[in-house]
């Protein structure tokens, strides 16, 4: 059955005093908000969780994590668990009818340590976050039954009016994040607009649990002989769980349709009349895609739901969720230490736009695909499954879905301009990539786990080290890893063995090559060598302090 733990309501300190003042508070207890909590706890910054509830997620919700998204959870230390639990796939196959169109792979080369994607229900994400949350004691309160009723900005900071069973109290923080999801109580508290697209197509999630042998990939139908004239998808979860999305039109009655007795039938005319199967959970729903004009709003900033929606197909929503935790929390952090200027910020607002706005686009298309509400879109798509099978070109037109994927930062305020102008490689604003590595005593291990947390600078060379010496005092606490084909002895750096070359090959990387990457992994800026004054101004650059322009998000 559906896992629900219950977390014991403690009474909050707070309520036996004046309001409290906290770093950070966070505005809900889902993924992002706990991968808020643990982003700024790994680095340590105190924060508070507020959930009005004491449970996880009802039903799977969001089910597909992306590799991009399980990189971010292995530096906060619990990706291996997702993935331990979790279903792995990377291949996907799209069918019209009963008839194979094409299929495709995520992740068709080896030497990365995590795959394209994991189905794990959204429940056990909530539970593996929150029992991580526990390993960083004095660091991470999670307050449940703890509901903010009240929100004041203050000038330098956010007062909250907060409601429990023992009754009301205020808490101070400087800076709020609102992770409180697509209907954001938040948002609606401040009377922010939240324009967007409304689609009226009606879809059904129904999961089931049976023993199936149902390959695990991502199976997409258009208009399938056991749902004429729509459109179903079916994904494979731990513990025997598939999840099944059928498109109903936008005229199904959502109370009729996800009774049990409406939901089985459409499930059987998939897996057959005698599998043995049980309904674990069902949702009718609609969808929007829209977002918030700015992100940051005075010291309250919104992630997740509460930023941005989508629709389900392309695993955009979560995903872009996680990424942007991964985006704000080094931020927020370097400002609360006096590290960096309050205006560095600003550029969550500017990154993640950008990120928004794209997965928008995408989900927009692949739902004006599926669902064309034109002759001419009609027309369109019908040519489209036509030649599919056949014709390549055809293929790239078929949108069942463009999967997650983390978008570029290039030409963005905090990136330096190249400076090595050449094909292939990592330009500024590129998310790094993963790549098996050895260490000095041979040990094998894997490139990101080196990157990220805080700047790095990462050196190629070969026979010849680097010269490290001008970069002295740069910054504290910046790394510098040097990856070679043959063992090195650079000091004040880590050398890592690039045994199989892929290392240099995914980097575009000649000996000297030197990337300056941020704290979320992210190339800031790219050198043809360590030219000290050059990555200096590159990492003021970086962190908001040399005289940052924020280009206004489009």
């Amino acid at each position: 059955m559906i896992p629900s733990p219950r977390f014991a309501y403690t009474p909050p300190p707070d309520l036996a005093g004046g309001p409290g003042r906290q770093p950070v508070v966070v505005i809900g207890a889902g993924p992002v908000g706990l991968t808020c909590a643990l982003d700024l706890a790994s680095r340590g910054v105190p924060v508070v969780v507020l959930d009005d509830d004491d449970t996880v997620a009802t039903g799977s919700r969001a089910i597909c994590w992306a590799k991009r998204t399980l990189e971010i959870w292995d530096r906060l230390g619990v990706g291996e668990r997702m993935v331990e639990k979790g279903v792995t796939w990377s291949v996907g196959r799209v069918f019209h009818g009963d008839r194979e169109l094409y299929r495709f792979d995520l992740l068709p080369e080896s030497g990365h340590r995590r795959p394209a994607f994991i189905n794990l229900q959204q429940y056990y994400v909530e539970q593996f976050l929150i029992e991580r949350a526990a390993d960083f004691p004095g660091l991470i309160e999670l307050r449940w039954k703890n509901e903010v009723t009240g929100l004041t900005q203050t000038g330098d900071g956010v007062r909250l009016e907060v409601m429990t069973p023992d009754g009301p109290y205020a808490l101070e923080a400087d800076w709020v994040i609102a992770a409180d999801g697509a209907r954001s109580p938040t948002r609606t508290r401040m009377g922010l607009p939240f324009p967007g697209q409304r689609f009226e197509e009606r879809f059904l999630i129904a999961d089931v649990r049976m023993k199936a042998d149902f390959p695990t990939e991502r199976l997409f139908w258009f208009e399938p002989t056991f749902h004429a004239g729509q459109s179903a998808l079916l994904h494979r979860q731990p513990d025997d769980v598939f999840r099944i999305d059928f498109q109903l039109g936008p005229d199904a009655d959502p109370e009729r349709e996800r009774q049990p007795e409406r939901v089985m039938p459409r499930v059987r005319a998939i897996v057959g009349e005698d599998t043995p199967v049980t309904l674990e959970w069902c949702s009718v729903y609609t969808f929007r895609c829209a977002r918030l004009e700015r992100f940051v709003h005075g010291r309250v900033v919104f992630v997740g739901d509460s930023a941005h929606v989508v629709s389900p197909f392309g695993a955009r929503g979560g995903n872009g969720g996680i990424q942007d935790a991964d985006n704000l929390c080094w931020k927020l952090a370097l400002v609360l230490a006096d590290q960096a200027p309050e205006g560095l910020i600003a550029t969550y607002d500017e990154e993640r736009g950008r990120g928004a706005d794209e997965n928008i686009l995408n989900s927009s298309r692949t739902t004006n695909f599926m669902t064309p509400k034109t002759k001419a879109e009609r027309h369109f798509r019908d040519g489209v499954l036509a030649l599919a099978a056949e014709a390549p070109f055809a293929r790239n037109l078929l949108n069942a879905g463009r999967l997650s994927r983390p978008c570029s930062l290039a030409d963005l305020s905090l990136q330096t301009p190249d400076a090595v102008p050449q094909a292939g490689g990592l330009p500024p604003g590129s998310p790094c990539l993963d790549a098996p590595v050895q260490d000095a005593a041979g040990r094998p291990g894997w490139l990101l786990d080196r990157l990220g947390g805080s700047f790095t600078l990462l050196s190629f060379a070969r026979s010849e080290a680097p010269d490290l010496g001008g970069l002295a005092g740069l910054e504290p606490g910046l790394r510098c890893v040097v990856v070679s084909d043959r063992p090195l002895a650079v000091p004040g750096a880590e050398v890592l063995r690039d045994a199989e070359g892929l290392a240099a090959l995914r980097y575009g990387a000649e000996p000297g090559t030197t990337y300056l990457v941020r704290p979320d992994a992210h190339v800031a800026a790219r050198f043809a060598g360590c030219d000290g004054d050059a990555i200096a101004r590159a990492l003021a650059r970086a962190t908001g302090r040399a005289g940052l322009t924020v280009r206004e998000a489009a």
